[in-house]
């Protein structure tokens, strides 16, 4: 048996009955969280036990990633100027369309990596650029090299067709490859790597194909994610007809969602939908405000992703504040103009952000039971932020702490499933130079490829 026991720390648990530790500790036994509270005393096991000194630490559960397009991370920064449409020509039409899976791997390698080193440990690898299962394969390759916990959602191309061809939205989901996948490397479905479905929904697709993808999936048991806004719907009222059919429920998963109307958006939370918002990228882009607003006056929480690599930076904790920071904006600015005055108070505390980031990401992944909070049980996913650093020095509220102020500086050690990923603010993978030059090679080559193609044509 493996265990370690980290001593003496402040713990944030996210665990209602547990709450807020000032002074307490963690204890793993192999992949899992046995005991949350102020002085675990092991007797005569303790020099069996790792012992971690957490003096002047905050121990908070892993953040969950809910939404990045992983295989971009080569392309870091690239498309940082562009709106959404040119993102539409310039990467999908354009650069996604000379990736090997090469490119895919040491992206979803590289870019999981970075998110364990920045305190996520879980990522939703929405994956749409395989359009071999060679470049699927290398993905989930990449996952699993990199020890995240992952969900890898399994998408497809958004390529312009070629003369003769059907247009991307007529395309259905594949089935042979979902079903390959499920008898293959993602066969558990309580890996470190799991599966679920990123398609097209009715905004990017015909009706057939959008009842064909959320049947495959209720079919399969898989969480069916899918993009909502950017331009006029493929298949307008066609969330309506989904919803008659009977096939939209809690494993349906939204991205963005700026552009539902206020009805449909109600009529989604009845039914259990859950929403991803990245409210940094969407509102650089152009798809409209985060609905994170939204969704709180309808009694739901949003989770949080990063989206894009190629537009904005991997850090979650700033995805957080910049969500907490737009709807505490949009709400004073409501205020003033019904009432002409600053509000009395905040609209939105900041428990509420790390929440997003963290039980919010496991429930939507229907894995509130394993992961999400530092609960006796569950999987022993958490980070460990340096609180002495200074930036963070005094802490007066460790969840301001963490929220407000926390950066890839502080995060001293990651863990998942009982399993140190970093230790002592170093990040443990083999050969990290060797994979950041073939990512940049890979990114040269990329660039390269589109830029020949363009003089070319």
């Amino acid at each position: 048996m493996r265990r370690t026991l980290i001593k003496s720390a402040t713990i944030i648990s996210m665990d209602d009955a547990i709450g807020d530790l000032r002074i307490g500790d963690v204890l793993v036994e192999d992949n899992r969280i046995v005991e949350v509270r102020p002085n675990i005393d092991l007797g005569s096991g303790t020099a069996e036990t790792e012992i971690v000194d957490g003096t002047r630490r905050i121990v908070i559960p892993g953040l969950i990633n809910a939404h990045m397009h992983t295989w971009q991370t080569a392309l870091r920064g690239f498309a940082a100027n562009w709106t959404l449409l040119e993102y539409f020509s310039r990467m999908h039409a354009g650069l996604a369309t000379v990736f090997r899976p090469e490119d895919i791997y040491i992206a979803t390698l590289v870019g999981a990596l970075n998110q364990i080193n920045q305190g996520t440990t879980t990522l939703v690898d929405w994956c749409h650029n395989n359009p071999t299962p060679d470049h699927t394969d290398a993905a989930v390759r990449g996952l699993i090299e990199s020890g995240i916990r992952a969900a890898f959602f399994h998408g497809s191309p958004k390529l312009e067709p070629k003369p003769g061809e059907p247009h991307f939205s007529e395309i259905p989901h594949p089935r042979r490859e979902v079903e390959r996948l499920l008898a293959g490397p993602l066969a558990d479905r309580d890996g470190l790597v799991t599966l679920g479905l990123a398609i097209l929904g009715p905004h990017y697709s015909t009706l057939d194909v959008a009842m064909h993808d959320f049947r495959l999936a209720r079919g399969a048991g898989l969480i069916a994610s899918m993009h909502q806004g950017g331009g006029p719907a493929k298949t307008p009222g066609g969330w309506e007809k989904l919803v008659e059919a009977g096939l939209v429920g809690p494993n349906v998963n939204i991205v963005h969602g700026n552009d539902l109307p206020d009805d449909l958006l109600t009529r989604l939370v009845d039914l259990g939908v859950s929403f991803s918002v990245t409210p940094e990228n969407e509102m650089i882009q152009g798809h409209g405000f985060p609905i994170t607003g939204r969704l709180l006056q309808r009694g739901v929480r949003p989770t949080i992703g990063i989206d894009l690599e190629s537009v904005l930076a991997g850090d979650l904790f700033s995805a957080a504040r910049i969500a907490l920071s737009m709807q505490r904006a949009l709400d004073n600015a409501e205020t003033r103009k019904s009432h002409g005055t600053i509000p009395a108070t905040t609209t939105i505390p900041v428990r509420e952000a790390l929440r997003w980031i963290t039980l919010e990401g496991a429930r939507m992944l229907g894995r509130d039971g394993q992961i999400g909070s530092l609960t006796p049980g569950k999987l022993a996913d958490l980070v460990i932020i340096d609180a002495s650093d200074l930036n963070l020095v005094p802490v007066h509220d460790p969840v301001a702490t963490v929220v407000m102020q926390t950066s890839l500086a502080n995060i001293e050690a990651v863990m998942i499933g009982g399993v140190w990923k970093k230790w002592n603010g170093r990040l443990l993978a083999d050969g990290l130079e060797t994979k950041k030059e073939l990512l940049a090679r890979s990114g040269r080559r990329l660039v390269q490829d589109i830029e020949r193609q363009g003089r070319a044509a």
